[in-house]
């Protein structure tokens, strides 16, 4: 009878001597690392990168549109041709 009780203690006691534990407990602070900050004069003007590359994107998307446009543009042709000599062929032979 007196194990249960005492079991019963021990895993009541446990929690609570860890949650006081960390109750008392310092909290850890980092320190900032020295010499790791870039002053705000010397950074890069991230603004800028940011526009020169989504110029440069845009430039790209122009070029692969206009490229597109040609091929479409070309592969119409040469369907238009097929069909323009199938049918004077077809003409032809009636």
């Amino acid at each position: 009878m007196r194990a249960p009780c005492l079991l019963r203690r021990v895993v009541l006691a446990v929690p609570v001597v860890f949650v006081v534990g960390l109750l008392l407990m310092e909290p850890v602070r980092s320190d900032p690392e020295v010499g790791t900050a870039i002053p705000a004069e010397s950074r890069p003007c991230v603004d800028c990168h940011a526009f020169e590359f989504m110029q440069r994107a845009l430039q790209d998307l122009k070029k692969t549109a206009y490229n597109l446009d040609t091929r479409t543009e070309t592969l119409l042709l040469q369907v238009e041709k097929r069909n323009l000599c199938d049918c004077v062929t077809a003409n032809l032979l009636n």
